[in-house]
C-alpha cells in the first residue's frame, strides 16, 4: 500500500470489525426509507444529473459506471455500461445501499468522505476482496459552506483505469460545487424578479408590454388567456394584428395624450371580443418613448374566457388535487419541488389514486406547461404496435403503414412531458429502446436508421410493484433504476380516510352540477360507512359511489354481499355534509368519552386531523 490514506482507511476498517469477505454493503434501505432519503437530497441529485451523465458519455462503452451518495455514503444515483452494471448490481451496489468504511470497508466514496480528500482505490487497496477487480476514483462533494453533501465516484475495471480518471472525477465534482455556489448567489436575485413578477401576475387584467413598432415584448399570465392563445402564439403577434387603431394610439402617447379606459375590439382566437384598454408610456431619460404598457380589462365579467384546453394539454394543477391528511400534503409539497426538474419521475400506487392527475400537475406547474402533455397507456398498445406508436415510423416501414408514415408520441411530446402509464406492461424488448432513449435523448422512427434529437420529461406510472418484477425478471433493472430517479408513491384512500368527506364533498358538487341534478344530502350512518369501507376502487371508485347517489337520489348506502358499496333509498332525516360530519364525530367523541387518541382511531383519521375537525365544527371534548 503505497498511500497513507489506503493504510489509514484499513485500520480504521479493522477496528471496526468489518469482515475481509463481506460481499454485501451492512446497510442498505429500501421503501419509504428509500424515497425520504431521496427527497431530502433533491438538489444535490438535479444538479448534479447533468455532469454525471457527462462524465459517464466520456467514458461510455469503456467498462465504467458512476455513482453519486449522499454525506453518509447512501447510493442516490447510479449509472454505467450494461455488463459492468450489472455486476454492481449483483454485489448490491444499489441505490439506497451505504459505501461508508463501516459498512464495506475502504472504497473510493466511503475512504473520499473520511478523509475529506479525492483518493483512487485501486484492486486489493480494496478492504473487503469483493472489490479486488475495481479501481475506484471518489471525490467528496462539499456545499458553499464547506460541508460534505454527497460524494461522486467513477469506477471501473483495474486494467481500464488511467491515472487521469481521478482527475476527470475531480473536475465534475468542482463542477457541482461550483453550481452549489452560482445558485445560491442567484437565490436573492430571483426572489427579487420573482417578487416583481408576482406584483405583475396578481394584477387580474391582461398586462402586455411592447416597443414602438408595437412588437410584443412580455405580458402576464392572464393576458393569453383573456385572448384565448398560448404564450408562444402571442408572443409572435405584434399588437397591430390584434386590435385595429395602434397607429392612433402611439400618435396619442407620443403628443402626451391620456388613452384611459377606451373600448377596443380584440382579434382573439375564437372571435372579436370587445375590452377596456388603457395605454402607459415607458420614456428614457431624455423623455424619448421607448415601449408602451397595454392593459386590458373585461367587460363582461361574467364571459367565459376563451378555450385553451386544446389537444395535449394537461388540464390538471395542483389547485385541483382534493387532500388534507399530513402526509399526501408532503407528497404534493415533493412534487411541486420536482416539477421544473429534468430528471424521470416513478409515480405508483394502486389503480383509482389518481396517477395521471399527479403527471398533469407536475407538467403545469413546470417551465414546460406551454408545451405538449401526450400520455401513453403501455398496457392498452398491442404490442406489435408500441414501438411504432411511441416513436413513429416511416412510409412503407410494414404491411398497412399510411403514406407519408407517421409521427410517434416522442416527436409530440418534444418540448413537453411524456406520461408512459401502466409502465410495468411494456415488453421486455421495447423496455431496451426506451432505456437508450432516456440517455442518448435519441428516437429513430420504425423503417429508418435516421436519428431525432427529441427534449422530453418522462414521468413513468405503475400500479405494480416494479422491484418484484425484476426479481422475476419481467423488468429491466437498469430502466428500473433509470426511471426511479424521483419517485413518489400515492397513498391509497383507505391510508389517508381524513380525505374521503372533503372528496366526496367535492364530488357531490361537481357531479351534480355536471349532471344537473340535486345534491344528495348525506346521513351520519352513511359518512359511518364510507370510512369504514375499505375503498379498492380508491379516489375513482368513491366518485362513481357519489355519481350513484346523485343518479339515482340514494340518500343512504352500505356494504352489501359482494362486499361492494350499494345505494339505498330510505325515508330518514338526513343532513348536509358538514352537519353530518359534524354529529359523526360529536357521536364518536361521546362514546369514546372524550379520548382524542381512541375517537381519531375509530374515525380512521390522524389525532391533528381530528383535532382540526374538533376546531372546525366547534365541539368541546373532555
Amino acid at each position: 500500500m503505497t498511500n497513507s490514506y489506503v493504510e489509514h482507511s484499513h485500520k480504521r476498517c479493522t477496528e471496526m470489525g468489518v469482515p475481509l469477505d463481506r460481499i454485501y454493503s451492512s446497510k442498505i434501505i429500501s421503501g419509504l426509507e428509500l424515497q425520504k432519503k431521496l427527497e431530502d437530497n433533491r438538489e444535490l441529485i438535479i444538479n448534479a444529473g447533468p455532469f454525471i451523465d457527462h462524465l459517464y458519455n466520456f467514458v461510455k462503452g469503456s467498462g465504467f459506471f458512476v455513482i453519486l451518495t449522499d454525506e453518509e455514503g447512501c447510493i442516490l444515483n447510479i449509472i454505467g455500461d450494461e455488463n459492468i452494471l450489472m455486476e454492481a448490481f449483483s454485489l448490491k451496489m444499489i441505490p439506497g445501499a451505504y459505501m461508508d468504511e463501516k459498512s464495506i470497508g475502504t472504497n473510493a466514496m466511503g475512504t473520499a468522505i473520511a478523509e475529506e480528500m479525492p483518493v483512487q482505490i485501486s484492486g486489493k487497496e480494496h478492504y473487503v476482496t469483493a472489490y479486488h477487480r475495481w479501481t475506484c476514483s471518489g471525490v467528496p462533494i462539499k456545499n458553499p459552506e464547506g460541508q460534505i453533501i454527497g460524494s461522486l465516484d467513477l469506477t471501473g475495471y483495474s486494467e481500464y483505469v488511467h491515472p487521469h480518471t481521478l482527475g476527470m472525477v475531480v473536475a465534475a465534482a468542482n463542477a457541482i460545487e461550483k453550481i452549489l455556489l452560482i445558485k445560491g448567489y442567484n437565490t436573492e436575485l430571483a426572489l427579487a424578479k420573482n417578487r416583481t413578477e408576482t406584483i405583475v401576475e396578481s394584477i387580474s387584467a391582461g398586462i402586455l408590454t411592447t416597443d414602438i413598432s408595437g412588437n410584443i415584448l412580455t405580458f402576464n399570465k392572464k393576458t393569453p388567456e383573456m385572448f384565448g392563445m398560448s404564450q408562444k402564439e402571442l408572443m409572435s403577434k405584434n399588437i397591430g394584428e390584434l386590435f385595429e387603431g395602434f397607429g392612433h394610439v402611439i400618435q396619442i402617447v407620443k403628443a402626451g395624450g391620456i388613452f384611459h379606459e377606451e373600448d377596443v375590439l380584440v382579434n382573439t382566437n375564437t372571435n372579436r371580443l370587445q375590452f377596456s384598454l388603457s395605454v402607459y408610456p415607458i420614456n428614457s431619460d431624455e423623455k424619448v418613448l421607448k415601449e408602451i404598457i397595454f392593459e386590458f380589462k373585461e367587460i363582461k365579467k361574467n364571459r367565459k374566457l376563451a378555450d385553451r384546453i386544446m389537444n395535449n394539454k394537461a388540464i390538471y394543477t395542483f389547485d385541483k388535487i382534493i387532500g388534507n391528511s399530513d402526509r399526501f400534503l408532503e407528497i404534493v409539497q415533493y412534487a411541486k419541488k420536482i416539477s421544473d426538474s429534468k430528471s424521470t419521475i416513478l409515480i405508483s400506487g394502486e389503480s383509482g389514486t389518481g396517477k395521471e392527475v399527479f403527471a398533469q400537475a407536475i407538467h403545469n406547474h413546470s417551465s414546460r406547461k406551454e408545451e405538449p402533455f401526450i400520455a401513453i397507456n403501455c398496457g392498452a398498445i398491442p404490442a406489435n404496435l408500441i414501438e411504432s406508436e411511441m416513436f413513429g415510423y416511416e412510409e412503407g416501414a410494414f404491411t398497412g403503414a399510411k403514406k407519408g408514415g407517421s409521427t410517434g408520441k416522442f416527436e409530440i411530446a418534444d418540448g413537453g412531458t411524456i406520461l408512459l402509464d401502466e409502465i410495468g406492461e411494456m415488453p421486455l424488448d421495447m423496455q431496451t429502446k426506451l432505456l437508450r432513449v432516456i440517455e442518448e435523448g435519441i428516437i429513430s422512427r420504425v423503417g429508418t436508421g435516421k436519428q431525432i434529437p427529441i427534449d422530453v420529461r418522462i414521468i413513468a406510472a405503475t400500479n405494480k410493484d416494479l422491484s418484484i418484477m425484476v426479481d422475476e425478471g419481467d423488468f429491466r433493472l437498469d430502466l428500473y433504476y433509470r426511471l426511479n430517479v424521483l419517485p413518489i408513491r400515492l397513498p391509497s384512500l383507505r391510508e389517508r380516510k381524513e380525505d374521503i368527506m372533503p372528496l366526496a364533498h367535492y364530488f357531490m358538487k361537481m357531479l351534480s352540477k355536471k349532471l344537473n341534478k340535486k345534491e344528495v344530502d348525506i346521513c351520519p350512518d352513511t359518512i359511518k360507512q364510507l370510512y369504514g369501507y375499505h375503498w379498492p376502487g380508491n379516489i375513482r371508485e368513491l366518485e362513481n359511489v357519489i355519481e350513484r347517489m346523485i343518479n339515482t337520489q340514494s340518500v343512504q348506502i352500505q356494504i352489501g354481499q359482494n362486499n361492494k358499496l350499494e345505494c339505498h333509498l330510505k325515508d330518514i332525516e338526513c343532513l348536509n355534509l358538514e352537519e353530518a360530519e359534524k354529529q359523526f364525530i360529536e357521536r364518536t367523541l361521546k362514546k369514546c368519552e372524550g379520548n382524542i387518541t381512541l375517537a381519531a382511531k375509530k374515525l380512521g383519521i390522524g389525532r391533528n386531523t381530528l383535532y382540526r375537525k374538533i376546531d372546525k365544527h366547534r365541539l368541546g371534548c373532555s
